[in-house]
């Protein structure tokens, strides 16, 4: 037997509860109505609506819409409470530019496909814009190779400083193969760093209260999927498209 989306049911709902409440008080209770009546009453709604099956569609959009309005208050809320970890935790790498009017934040895993789909658009956005601030949430989720590409990545800003953390960062997020500490070695000796000063860095307590902290902050967003962005007070749960994202910066720029 199929069912009807939980959102259509929902729909219908408020469309009972809308068609009773149109009605004058005295005209109609149910708790009044005899069992024939009210068999009659839901006979006529359902032959209405067999007949103008387009007002649930319009009940539905109806509901969407106030559901993604309460959902962007609620996200608002949280970025607001969250602020001061979002955009100022002290040990986020900073791109794009660092004066621009916009903070777009990105929560990431190596190993999420969509982010590395994300991770061109992304770099487009602030090479044409210019005038966007990037800070990178290192938020590895998908297990034991995405912790161990974060503390490397982690390790690397450490030791390396912002350029180091860059180059590595781009470089694990067009990797197509195993990450390994091998592999890690060969990629940190290719662009001259220090692969041992950053392989002792990666299981030192700094780089673990870093992810620690990153996941706690998650949490409290409810974020449970890579990549997630936050731009100024806007959640952004799942990959935006470059077009997509231009124009929220246009909309909040006005």
């Amino acid at each position: 037997m199929k069912f009807a989306p939980p959102t259509v049911l929902t729909a219908l709902g408020a469309l009972f509860t809308a068609a009773t409440l149109a009605m004058p008080a005295q005209a109609f209770d149910l708790q009044d109505m005899s069992a024939a009546e009210r068999d009659a009453f839901r006979a006529e709604i359902r032959t209405y609506l067999l007949e103008n099956p387009e007002v649930i569609m319009e009940a539905v959009a109806v509901l969407e819409k106030r559901q993604a309005e309460e959902q962007a208050r609620g996200d608002s809320d949280l970025v607001k409470a969250n602020a001061g970890a979002l955009f100022d935790d002290g040990h986020s790498w900073v791109g794009g530019n660092p004066e621009g009017d916009i903070t777009l934040v990105e929560f990431m895993d190596y190993r999420c496909g969509y982010c590395k789909r994300a991770f061109p658009e992304v770099e487009s956005l602030l090479e044409t814009d210019g005038n966007i601030r990037l800070i990178v949430k290192e938020f590895p989720i998908l297990g034991e190779q995405s912790v161990l590409a974060s503390r490397f990545a982690i390790a690397t800003l450490n030791v390396a400083g912002d350029e180091g953390y860059k180059q590595v960062h781009d470089a694990l997020m067009t990797f197509r193969g195993d990450i390994t500490e091998p592999a890690l070695a060969r990629l940190a000796e290719g662009f001259g760093l220090d692969a041992d000063a950053i392989a002792a860095e990666m299981g030192s307590e700094a780089v673990t209260e870093v992810i620690n902290k990153n996941r706690a902050l998650g949490q409290r967003l409810n974020i449970t999927g890579t990549p997630s962005f936050v731009m100024e007070d806007q959640m952004l749960r799942g990959y935006v498209p470059l077009d997509a994202m231009q124009q929220i910066v246009a909309d909040i720029r006005g």
